[in-house]
């Protein structure tokens, strides 16, 4: 059975007609699909975001409070050396005296 011209032209058509629907058919359901993989991906890192901020509060927490607890035990730190600085000035005062002394005896002065 052979086809005429305009039978050709039909079936032409329709085989363009079909192959630019399945084209169609199958660029919209791509781009469904990408979409929601990209709202996926998109709750998925907002998730993290949050987890981090919530992890970076409570470390900025604890560092204060461990900055908080140094300069206390440096300050008691501080006070302590003062404290000791201050007993070995009276000693060398003592000392500085002793030896002058020492020395008025032995010279004679």
């Amino acid at each position: 059975m052979e086809m005429t011209e305009p039978q050709v032209w039909v079936f032409m058509g329709l085989f363009a007609t079909f192959a630019f629907t399945t084209l169609g058919i199958i660029s919209s359901s791509f781009t469904r699909t990408l979409r929601a993989e990209i709202g996926r991906v998109e709750s998925s890192v907002d998730a993290v975001r949050s987890e981090l901020r919530t992890e970076i509060g409570s470390v900025r927490s604890e560092l204060r409070t461990e900055i908080g607890s140094v300069r206390t035990e440096l300050g008691g730190l501080r006070t302590e050396m003062n404290a000791r600085f201050d007993a070995v000035g009276t000693r060398i005062d003592h000392l500085d005296r002793d030896v002058a002394a020492l020395t008025r005896r032995v010279m004679g002065e």
